[in-house]
């Protein structure tokens, strides 16, 4: 297994605080339904998510 082939870490940063507005973790930036699906999605589908947290960390111009 390779570095590009391991699973990504989770980007949970321990503050774990759903936002009632926008419906995601105040510290990671990720849904119910992205840390639900953590646990079993497949590599490429983490990454997916990761690329979304990306995302929405950039339009919140928040760093990581």
């Amino acid at each position: 297994m390779t570095a590009n082939d391991a699973p990504p870490a989770s980007p949970c940063l321990g503050i774990c605080l759903m936002d009632p507005a926008t419906r995601m973790c105040r510290g990671c930036l990720r849904t119910i339904d992205e840390i639900r699906a953590w646990y079993e999605a497949s590599t490429a589908e983490k990454r997916a998510i990761l690329a979304r947290l990306e995302a929405r960390r950039h339009a919140a111009d928040r760093p990581r």
